[in-house]
């Protein structure tokens, strides 16, 4: 700890005598306050999640105009390494700040010596003011949580002094663009340029501005602190909602068992709206590990965005722009009863799943048992059901307080009758999301329809004449690929972009190019690799159509070459029934009826095969008991072991879903039977054509 020499008031005076007898009006005292982390700074503080190494902070009394005196410390940082920036600007090394203390020990000597000064000067309670938000918003607040810190009450509060000179200079640039120099500038100051100390001379150019904007017409001056909120909010979302599409961001690499609080502990120190957690699900209605966030203003949401690749555990988090749209599809709903349900503030909801379809209410209350009670009793239950009002097994419930939840928790997986119950935190969003998918769901499931060929053939071309594109973003469409190509896209042959689509059908981040010539793939592979595409730079790379057809069809092609697809193995036909020449055909889903298409699905597994089923050669024995006219049609023979004995024709065929089976009667299916089996055992396996 260094303090330096205060600028002493004039002789003869009082300054707490002065302060009580001054009639100025004006704030309390300010602790005017700077700081610095390993690595960026100015605008980009906090936002390559360095620690904290510097404070500086002198505090000031705006009604007798009187001020402390200035300290300055340094902070231990845990990655002791410092960034070219840093260590330039600031002179220090790694080796003085190993003999600092730590942030913890930093935080109590910062509250008593500004207690001190504070009370010199005349007392009363203060106000932090800084340079700008990232200092409270994106170092301290961070830093804490990632350390299990607790910050002073003071810490939740703060003056924005570019703010503040904007309100009494509108005319100037806007407050984000403002610094200390431009602020002294605008209003003539003459600095000390011969100070050299890394901090020192922020703090006291901070102070000079904060003297001459008090000696003017003040105003609203000092009258509107910052706030950074302490505890998240939960509430309910309405699809009536206008959400405003600055204000969201979409979090991507959670951690599945992470809650809502998760979340906004990692954005600590940013004031998320009212609810603004909606932690997304996937069609099982599982946690897909992304969330989008609500913040209360389009400053908060863009120092959010700054938080990119920020680590949650051992986890980096990613963080995206999102729309307003996105955020209320998610965390929206219209029901009333669910209405109801969230309309309790400051509850802590978890999700029960695996009910018995004849629990009720007093079941569920009995499964959690007294020591954890659940608010409102049955009125804080509520069950999810079908829409013809049959029961899901799933239920939610509502708590007061975080150890009640606790204690539930420890329910995990107990038995209610003879059934398991799972028992996890959720959200108001999840709940909304869970009864808007089974208020919307058929009365009767549909099955996923198969993959049909497209009429016309993948034009075959010779030589390395296609190009794949690895690292799409998700949300790449066709027509962001053809701007990413650029020139290179008048070269695509006709129906010559193919997406690929994973088992989900979602975007899998590839897809393949037909071009008119091996030269011209080879010159947009040369001219796009590593181009960036929204904010990710993708890789594009030559190859053949022989290829693009084995991805397309559910091979792989990896560094060690090809993969054949599923249940397309020519190797297990006999030489002669092998097709000389196969055309490629890309394959896509069964309801599409456009015939130009410009992207293909494929599935790289079938959608409901068993683990347990094994794709092996035919032994010769199958190959001549089958019929002649079935084994000289095109197709491929698979064997299949591990069959259920209970297996029937539906079954085997579900198995196959999505791919083609070779004759249309299904008497390919052909049963292999063990000589020592009776006649009323089933088979065990199975040959399919």
């Amino acid at each position: 700890m260094t303090p330096l020499p205060p600028q002493p008031p004039p002789s003869g005076t009082n300054p707490a005598a002065d302060s009580a007898a001054d009639p100025r009006p004006g704030p309390g005292p300010l602790v005017v306050l700077f700081g610095a982390t390993a690595g960026a700074l100015g605008p980009d503080l906090g936002s390559d999640e360095t620690d904290l190494i510097l404070l500086v902070w002198q505090v000031v009394e705006p009604r007798s105009r009187q001020v402390g005196t200035l300290h300055k410390s340094l902070v231990r940082a845990e990655a002791a390494a410092l960034s070219p920036q840093c260590r330039e600007a600031s002179g220090l090394s790694a080796d003085s700040l190993a003999r600092a203390e730590p942030l913890d020990k930093v935080l109590q000597q910062f509250s008593q010596l500004v207690s001190g000064d504070v009370a010199l000067l005349g007392g009363g309670p203060y106000m932090l003011c800084t340079d700008g938000q990232q200092l409270l918003r994106q170092v301290l607040h961070s830093e804490a949580s990632r350390k299990n810190l607790v910050l002073p009450d003071t810490f939740f509060s703060f003056y924005d002094l570019r703010r503040e000179f904007h309100v009494q200079h509108p005319s100037s640039r806007p407050a984000r663009d403002l610094t200390v120099a431009t602020m002294a500038q605008d209003l003539g100051l003459e600095t000390d340029a011969t100070e050299d100390d890394f901090g020192v001379w922020e703090v006291k150019t901070m102070v000079a501005v904060i003297l001459h904007l008090l000696d003017g017409p003040s105003g609203q001056l000092f009258s509107k602190p910052e706030v950074v909120k302490q505890k998240y909010e939960t509430g309910p979302c309405s699809k009536a909602d206008v959400v405003d599409s600055e204000t969201v961001v979409r979090a991507r690499g959670l951690p599945w068992q992470s809650s809502d609080q998760d979340v906004a502990r990692f954005f600590k120190g940013l004031n998320i709206a009212r609810g603004g957690v909606a932690l997304c699900l996937n069609a099982q209605g599982r946690r897909n590990g992304e969330a989008l966030i609500r913040f209360v203003d389009s400053e908060q949401r863009d120092l959010a965005l700054q938080r990119h690749k920020h680590h949650m555990g051992v986890r980096y988090i990613e963080v995206y722009k999102a729309t307003g749209e996105e955020f209320v599809k998610i965390a929206g709903g219209t029901s009333l009863e669910v209405a109801r349900f969230l309309s309790r503030e400051d509850q802590v909801i978890l999700r029960l799943r695996g009910l018995p379809f004849s629990a009720g209410p007093a079941d569920v209350l009995g499964f959690l048992g007294p020591e954890c009670p659940v608010t409102g009793g049955a009125d804080g239950l509520l069950f999810v059901r079908h829409p013809d009002g049959r029961p899901t097994g799933d239920a939610f419930a509502l708590f007061a307080c975080e150890e009640l939840a606790q204690a539930a928790l420890r329910r995990h997986k107990g038995t209610l009758g003879k059934r398991y119950i799972e028992l996890f935190r959720s959200t108001a969003a999840e709940v909304q999301q869970v009864l808007n998918r089974y208020a919307s769901s058929p009365l009767l499931p549909t099955l996923t329809a198969p993959l049909l060929p497209i009429p016309f053939p993948l034009a075959a071309g010779t030589g390395r004449d296609c190009v794949r594109l690895r690292g799409l973003p998700y949300t790449a469409t066709i027509e962001d690929i053809l701007s990413f190509l650029g020139e290179a896209a008048a070269d695509i042959r006709p129906h010559g972009v193919h997406m690929v689509l994973n088992q989900q059908g979602r975007p899998s981040g590839d897809a393949f190019i037909q071009m008119t010539s091996a030269e011209r793939a080879l010159a947009a592979a040369q001219r796009c690799h590593k181009k960036a595409m929204k904010e990710r730079y993708v890789e594009v790379v030559p190859c053949s159509t022989e290829e693009m057809s084995h991805v397309l069809m559910g091979g792989t092609l990896g560094r060690s070459g090809m993969s054949p697809p599923p249940c397309k193995l020519p190797s297990l036909l006999p030489a002669a029934r092998v097709p000389a020449a196969p055309t490629p055909v890309a394959y896509y889903p069964g309801p599409a009826t456009q015939l130009y298409m410009n992207y293909t699905a494929y599935y790289p597994s079938p959608p409901v095969s068993p683990t347990t089923v094994g794709y092996l050669t035919t032994p010769p024995a199958a190959l001549a008991s089958a019929p002649t006219s079935v084994l000289s049609q095109p197709g491929a023979l698979v064997r299949m072991q591990g069959v259920p004995y209970t297996a029937g024709m539906k079954d085997l065929l579900s198995v196959f879903q999505a791919y083609q089976l070779a004759p249309d009667d299904y008497t390919s299916l052909m049963p292999v039977g063990d000589p020592p089996r009776t006649v009323l055992q089933a088979p065990k396996e199975w040959v399919c054509l």
